[in-house]
């Protein structure tokens, strides 16, 4: 018997390292491709390729190594010179938004159809393009729309869901900045504003920050607030009345790059090239009529998509009539829930059919 158990063991022995040794000639063959097709792609002979990659990994969170293994600085700085975006000096001007939320009869500005909105006043289209799926929330009222929180902050935030069925709402999407390490999610960036309590006051903690809200009239307010003290942000909040609002970071380099306006008074940005790389995105926009328009897109490979450029979503928004608009915090946070359901899901595997952890939210309430 123990004879017949010995032959057993070295047989499930001998299959179970086999096994392992497939998986591991598969994975040095993957790792291997990947390396060839990464380093074609960085050479001379495909230009296009290059910056596009190079462009979009330098929005990643843990990526951006990969630029510098296989281009040059001298290539990489070319990259992003090539792809800026023109800065947008303008403020926001309130008085081309005119809110109508009793007219059941609005007209879909990329179809000419009326439009039909469910019971909370919410309606929802699919978007897409070359290299992106994506899925638009248009709210009439925009009263509806706030920032949900996991305030008082600790170590972790919470899954989308969670903070929009805690904040009583019936849909929302990911929200500001935030330190996403380890997938904590409990510490947001720069400042948050809720209800018109500031909950999260540190503009000064990072460069090139804007807030991105709405004030105490409903409007989309989208400020650059680089530089301010916390008193001087406290001072702003009280006299432009803000409500409800999250920060997100405009930067470009080889460090980071992040971009915050789109749109303004009907003014698409300048950009360069493509503006930026391809990645699953968040947008916020407001319409004429004041509608919010919440915007979520996937990409990193999800359904073989790369993700939207910024020209890709100000093209989206333009089309939809958006007025203003502000990219939010994107990439494996980018995720929508309505209804009780998650419309558009991380990207990160692990997290495919949730969120990632989020101290924010842009949440909509019921009617």
């Amino acid at each position: 018997m123990a004879t017949m158990n010995n032959t057993k063991g070295k047989k499930i022995a001998r299959i179970a390292g086999r096994v392992l040794l497939v998986l591991l000639v598969t994975v040095v063959m993957l790792v291997g491709t990947l390396f060839i097709m990464i380093k074609r792609i960085c050479s001379d002979s495909a230009p296009a390729a290059r910056n596009l990659f190079i462009s979009t990994v330098l929005e990643t969170g843990q990526l951006k190594f990969l630029a510098s293994w296989f281009c040059s600085e001298d290539e990489i700085n070319a990259v992003i010179d090539a792809n800026r975006m023109e800065t947008m000096d303008a403020e926001v001007d309130t008085s081309l938004i005119n809110i109508i939320t009793n007219d059941n009869s609005s007209v879909d500005n990329a179809t000419g159809e009326v439009e039909e909105f469910d019971e909370n006043g919410i309606r929802m289209v699919e978007v897409s393009g070359r290299s992106f799926f994506g899925k638009m929330l248009i709210i009439k009222d925009p009263s509806q729309v706030k920032v949900g929180t996991t305030y008082p902050w600790g170590d972790y935030g919470k899954e989308l869901d969670q903070i929009v069925s805690g904040a009583g709402a019936v849909a929302g999407v990911n929200g500001g900045l935030y330190v996403s390490a380890g997938n904590r999610g409990g510490s947001p960036l720069g400042v948050v504003v809720q209800d018109g309590q500031i909950t999260y006051n540190s503009p000064s903690s990072l460069t090139g920050l804007y807030l991105i809200g709405l004030n105490n009239d409903n409007l989309l307010v989208i400020k650059d607030i680089d530089g301010m003290s916390a008193s001087e942000f406290e001072s702003y909040v009280r006299e432009a009345g803000i409500r409800d609002a999250v920060a997100f970071q405009e930067e470009s380099s080889d460090a980071n790059n992040h971009f915050v306006p789109l749109i303004i008074n009907n003014e698409a940005r300048k950009l360069k090239g493509q503006g930026s790389g391809a990645n699953p995105r968040t947008v916020i926009g407001q319409r004429a009529d004041g509608a919010i328009l919440l915007l979520v897109t996937d990409g990193r490979g999800a359904s073989g998509h790369l993700g939207a450029t910024a020209s890709d979503l100000i093209s989206v928004l333009l089309e939809y009539g958006a007025v203003n608009a502000a990219n939010l915090d994107g990439g494996s946070s980018s995720t929508m829930v309505y209804n009780g359901q998650y419309e558009m899901t991380s990207v990160t595997f692990y997290y495919q059919n949730s969120s990632w952890k989020l101290p924010t939210a842009f949440v909509v309430m019921p009617k």
